[in-house]
């Protein structure tokens, strides 16, 4: 929903303003600098466009293979390696003649469930860089990213950090970043390299693009291409309304939003709540070092998912499935709520010396049991004494602890917040080892951030055409926050604070004074 505030213009005489951040006053400059609302309307989409999807499903394989499926009665190539590749197999071609070319080939059959399970474990470990992830084809990733720069080091960053992830998981992804969903999956299909961050330069980027990319039907295409239009581009010049009528109104409606002309929502994937994954085999294995080694694989996908949700389990259960006869099963418990991997791996190793299997294994199955938030911990700090003393390790609360009895309680301070809505005079210093039920919390209306490092002093800023600079010209992002008090006592505030941001990415915390001459002062920074 769009706010729009009432104009000057637009104010009747006599008529007030109830909002404080709406109200003029004589004394005030008309002319003052906007509210910038681009961090809020403002999206960016991250496509992985996942080409050899169907033979990277199966794992890593060391021979040649392709993909094959059943059509029309004829297995027929559907993706080939690069080693099948250079021996001349090629997509189309029926097993048999791929087998004449390369009698070693390693023939597998396209299992639809197997990409489905890849996909959705890549969707899972996507989520810890964004809450938005989108599956959005069997092979296609989106990732709403816009919200995510400044906490991974900008966009160069966070596209290196999804890439080397990918590439260590055995996956070769095509990335493309657009403002538009669907103008970055068209990039990234067409195996272009792009970072288009401007919708305005959306139509640029998109006008070369071949058809193929667009993922329409065959049928479609076919026609398209008949008519000699051969890139996006073409079918941008072509006649609206007679596009829609002989190719239907839903591609002219995908091309609009592809450029951002019409809205583009998208559902995001949630990965399930409960914890459970499947390893099968394509042979029985009774071997105890490779189940183990299999185990481990699935621990670490419980720890990736729980840490994802900061959350622990105290039990676990494995089946181990033989192919005559029920499953093996063995439980796993804990005396408190663990997400490590390594942690369930030592307590699997000493069941796994009395576990007895009756069969050969063909698939493991991991359940994860009831979750619970995990705890925060303050950390602890290690103290060296004597070579033959063992390392001591104290926690913070230890530390202030021993301090205060060594120095004295006067000596240990720490920081509480007071009800009081003037920055200088919001906290004051407490003992550590009072009464913590005694503090007194903060009265700051909700809604209103602070920023953790605030100046001693506030900052008197330059400033250039009304607007204050700091390394640069900033962009006020929310406000203003007016404070008026303490006039009671003498040391009263009159003062209209904002949300800053520089060029470098650094957020401040600025204000005016309204009693004196419009001038800035810069009084805080944010984490």
């Amino acid at each position: 929903m769009r706010v729009v505030s009432p104009t000057p213009s637009a104010i009747r005489p006599g008529e007030h303003l109830s909002n404080p951040q709406h109200a003029l006053a004589l004394d005030e400059p008309v002319a003052k600098p906007r509210i910038s609302t681009a961090t809020v309307t403002t999206r960016l989409w991250f496509c992985a466009y996942l080409p050899n999807l169907l033979l990277e499903a199966s794992g890593p394989a060391a021979a040649a293979r392709v993909v094959v499926e059943a059509q029309q009665g004829i297995h027929r190539v559907l993706l080939a390696c690069p080693k099948a590749e250079a021996a001349g197999i090629m997509p189309g071609q029926s097993s048999s003649a791929a087998l004449a070319l390369l009698p070693t080939l390693r023939i597998e059959e396209r299992s639809r469930l197997r990409e489905q399970q890849a996909i959705e474990a890549l969707a899972t470990w996507l989520e810890q860089f964004t809450s938005v992830v989108c599956i959005a084809g069997p092979d296609v990733l989106l990732l709403e990213i816009a919200g995510s720069l400044r906490l991974y080091g900008g966009l160069r960053s966070l596209r290196q950090q999804i890439a080397a992830g990918l590439k260590q998981q055995g996956f070769e992804a095509s990335l493309a970043i657009a403002p538009t969903p669907l103008a970055a999956t068209w990039l990234a299909r067409a195996g272009r390299r792009s970072c288009i961050r401007e919708s305005s330069n959306l139509a640029a980027a998109l006008r070369t693009l071949p058809l193929a990319c667009l993922d329409w039907p065959a049928a479609i295409s076919a026609s398209i291409a008949g008519m000699g239009v051969t890139s996006v581009g073409d079918c941008l010049r072509l006649p609206r309304e007679g596009f829609a009528r002989r190719f239907g109104s839903q591609r002219l409606i995908e091309l609009d939003r592809a450029l951002g002309r019409l809205p583009d929502p998208r559902t995001a994937w949630r990965a399930p709540e409960k914890f459970c994954a499947d390893h099968e085999m394509t042979e029985e294995q009774s071997d105890r070092k490779v189940l183990l080694a299999i185990c481990h694989e699935l621990l670490l996908s419980l720890e990736r998912f729980l840490l994802t949700r900061q959350l622990g389990t105290q039990r676990l259960l494995f089946n181990f499935f033989h192919l005559r006869g029920p499953a093996t099963q063995l439980s796993l418990g804990c005396a408190g709520f663990e997400s490590r991997a390594d942690h369930w791996l030592d307590l699997l190793r000493i069941h796994f010396e009395r576990l007895t299997l009756p069969e050969p294994v063909i698939a493991v199955r991991l359940y994860g049991g009831r979750n619970q938030a995990l705890q925060a911990e303050s950390g602890r700090l290690a103290f060296h004494g004597k070579v033959s003393e063992p390392r001591l390790r104290y926690s913070m609360s230890q530390l202030a602890e021993r301090l205060a009895a060594r120095i004295g309680h006067q000596s240990v301070q720490g920081v509480m917040t007071v009800a009081e809505h003037r920055p200088h005079l919001a906290w004051c210093l407490r003992s550590l080892l009072g009464d913590k039920a005694a503090t007194r919390q903060s009265a700051i209306r909700r809604g209103w951030r602070r920023p953790l490092w605030m100046l001693p002093e506030p900052t008197l800023l330059s400033a250039e055409r009304g607007y204050p600079l700091h390394r640069g010209r900033l962009t006020l992002l929310e406000g203003p926050e007016r404070l008026e008090t303490g006039w009671w006592d003498g040391d009263g505030i009159a003062r209209d604070y904002y949300t800053a941001v520089n060029p470098h990415g650094t957020r401040l915390w600025v204000y005016q004074n309204r009693n004196r001459a419009a001038a800035w002062y810069l009084h805080g920074f944010f984490g």
